[in-house]
């Protein structure tokens, strides 16, 4: 293996640059653009990004592989200074987990294989200091026949809540190895440092916390002690219920079964109303229509207790308690909802 050194042009490179443009000992150099112009590529995956920095060199009509790129020689993956691999949260890449940070990205192409370094080492010019002591990752990738790209570029694709793959295109080849992140595991430390804060006095952050981590099935211990922590503050609807399904979760479903109907105690006309609505959706549309009843009879004077029935009704075929329904909710509902209900009976009728 060895480094690929043009030296004669670095030279030129740096000979060039280091004489002022209009010729004179202290006149300003002027800015113009590079051959390799500089790109950015990015990515989000759950709450951390992924970026590359890179310079595009174009092929020109050039042989690249094997020829302006030398096969088993250290290369830059780009032209200029390095190209630069940055997340912002610890990450696996080729097997090893690396801490957040930037990287220089450098490669040793083959005819076959390549093989991908990440040095610890961000800020050199290309591949010129480079050293493998400053390794953090190698690991393998193999090239794949691509389109012809004129000018070198990278791109993140098919990103997850947890991976992006990686991959360089040039020439008619492309590269590609993907980067994973503990998505769970960052949030779920993102939350813990949230509710140190404001958050901590209001229940809604710790329910909202606590909701993300049954989502995703994730750090359950936790959750039921925001859950707590919520209930603490405000017994409400929704804390109780929360706090029900994750001690079934649990397998402890009597006491899941006391605190639902503790829930039920508490609950306001919009609690049991979303309730219902989620109900019809998981398709349990005689539960709902048990919820929007008991609304009728709590909250008569609401037209929307009336307006909610009447959909969940309707949903069944029970298209005349339905009509009755939406009459009463026409009757009491202000201006803006009328044109809506009508039409909504004419389609039934």
């Amino acid at each position: 293996m060895s480094v690929y050194r043009p030296f004669a042009a670095l030279l030129l490179c740096v000979a060039v640059s280091a004489v002022p443009a209009a010729g004179q000992q202290g006149a300003p150099v002027m800015v113009v653009p590079r051959e390799s112009q500089h790109a950015t590529v990015s990515q989000a995956v759950g709450l951390s990004d992924i970026s590359i920095s890179y310079h595009r060199p174009a092929v020109k009509g050039r042989k690249i592989w094997g020829a302006l790129v030398p096969f088993d020689s250290v290369w830059r993956a780009g032209a200029n200074e390095n190209t630069v691999l940055a997340v912002t949260s610890p990450f696996t890449i080729g097997g090893t987990r690396l801490p957040a940070g930037r990287y220089g990205l450098h490669t040793i192409p083959t005819a076959t294989t390549w093989t991908i370094i990440l040095s610890r080492e961000a800020s050199n010019w290309g591949s010129f200091s480079y050293d493998p002591a400053d390794d953090a990752v190698r690991f393998r990738a193999t090239p794949q026949a691509a389109p012809q790209t004129e000018w070198l570029r990278y791109t993140l694709d098919d990103p997850t809540d947890s991976t992006v793959i990686v991959t360089l295109h040039w020439e008619k080849l492309s590269v590609a190895f993907p980067v994973t992140v503990s998505t769970n595991e960052i949030v779920m430390d993102s939350l813990e440092h949230q509710l140190a804060g404001l958050q901590q006095f209001w229940p809604t952050g710790w329910l909202e916390a606590a909701r993300w981590a049954l989502a995703h099935n994730t750090g359950l211990d936790r959750a039921s002690a925001w859950t707590d922590r919520a209930i603490r503050i405000a017994p409400s609807f929704a804390a109780l219920r929360l706090k029900a399904t994750l001690l079934e979760r649990e397998g402890d479903r009597a006491s899941a079964e006391a605190l639902r109907t503790q829930a039920m105690s508490v609950a306001t006309e919009a609690d049991i109303n979303a309730l219902g609505y989620q109900l019809l959706g998981q398709g349990k549309t005689d539960e709902a229509i048990a919820l929007f009843r008991k609304n009728v009879k709590d909250y008569p004077r609401s037209w929307n207790v009336y307006d909610s029935l009447g959909e969940a009704l309707a949903l069944k075929g029970a298209k005349k308690e339905a009509l009755a329904n939406y009459q009463k909710a026409l009757e009491m509902s202000p201006e803006g909802q009328h044109a809506r209900i009508r039409a909504t009976m004419a389609a039934l009728r």
